[in-house]
């Protein structure tokens, strides 16, 4: 590979790490073509990106970003996977891919700074996607009102009880 290229590919490397919510770094070995093609088209769905770069230029790439904090792990046959948006979803994809094929080795990623173990990233991919998660804050948010206004409108139902009550006791009598 020519200089020129290795560089445009650092330079794109370093870009997209600087943007990604979540870096992972995944050790391939042993995956065939077909089992790494059906990985790749689910992390595609999921909107997540995966590469496979030569660990000299991940190195390179990672320098002045998050992703540097897990340089010494670019040893070995390693494929990055990264995110822009959800930083569960690499997490979800990932490690149920593990679980149907134990060649895939989840090895270690970043997350807003924070170097994540495979443990860590085990755990992340437990945690609801973010939509799910919008959708339980605005679920939330829409019982306040509800509740406030059921409160409300509780108070003029008992007095209009009362009144009745008191109207009743004075017609008996």
């Amino acid at each position: 590979m020519r200089l020129e290229t290795k560089k445009e590919i650092a330079a794109e490397l370093h870009e997209h790490f600087s943007k990604s919510a979540v870096v992972i770094v995944t050790d391939y070995k042993g995956l065939n073509v077909a089992a790494v093609t059906e990985l790749r088209r689910k992390l595609r769905e999921a909107d997540v990106q995966y590469k496979v770069v030569k660990n000299s230029l991940l190195a390179r790439a990672s320098v002045g970003t998050e992703t540097e904090a897990i340089k010494e792990y670019f040893k070995g046959p390693n494929a990055v996977a990264f995110s822009y948006t959800d930083p569960v979803a690499p997490a979800k994809v990932l490690c149920d891919f593990a679980k149907e094929n134990d060649k895939l080795d989840i090895r270690v990623g970043v997350l807003n700074g924070k170097v994540l173990d495979a443990d860590a990233i085990k755990a992340l991919s437990k945690l609801p996607s973010h939509d799910q998660l919008l959708a339980q804050v605005l679920s939330v948010m829409n019982q306040v009102p509800t509740s406030l206004v059921t409160a409300l409108s509780d108070v003029p139902r008992r007095m209009v009880n009362i009144l009745n009550a008191i109207k009743d006791q004075k017609e008996a009598a």
